[in-house]
């Protein structure tokens, strides 16, 4: 019995899920994303007011403006880690400072949420390196330097 190696018929679902993870193996994704999530919570939760039975509860503090300076900073470092993959050292170690920032001025990092996920993203965009093509990542170093040796190496002649 032999395997049916005809090429399947695949839908466009199929090929766009294909194309989005070829898309987001290119790119530090996991850290822009959580980048970007972090400024929701530290733009959002300062202006927001709660309201617990008849008592409502202002967060705003007297650095609103800076919160949401703070916020939509770190969407557009989130941003830039995904389609600015140069810089992404730059946006990590500023995604990182922005979120120490965002615990003086912006209600502990709005409750902690915005600061955890700020330095995770941050790490993430940092940490972050492009892989090896297939071709150069398939042929392991040894044997390099074997074919070198059989070859002649380096010599000086």
């Amino acid at each position: 019995m032999s395997v049916d190696t005809r090429p399947q018929q695949i839908s466009s679902f199929g090929r766009a899920r294909r194309s989005f993870r070829e898309w987001r193996w290119r790119r530090p994704f996991w850290g822009g994303l959580w980048t970007l999530l972090s400024g929701i919570p530290i733009m959002y939760i300062p202006y927001q007011t709660m309201t617990l039975g008849d008592l409502h509860i202002r967060m705003a503090t007297t650095a609103g403006a800076g919160s949401l300076i703070i916020g939509v900073l770190l969407v557009v470092l989130g941003l830039t880690l995904w389609f600015q993959q140069q810089s992404r050292i730059f946006a990590g170690v500023a995604a990182i400072l922005l979120a120490l920032v965002s615990l003086v001025v912006s209600n502990f990092g709005a409750f902690l949420i915005g600061f955890l996920l700020a330095l995770v993203g941050g790490a993430l965009g940092v940490s972050w390196a492009p892989g090896r093509p297939v071709a150069a990542a398939a042929e392991p170093p040894a044997a390099v330097s074997l074919s070198k040796e059989r070859d002649g190496g380096d010599r000086d002649e």
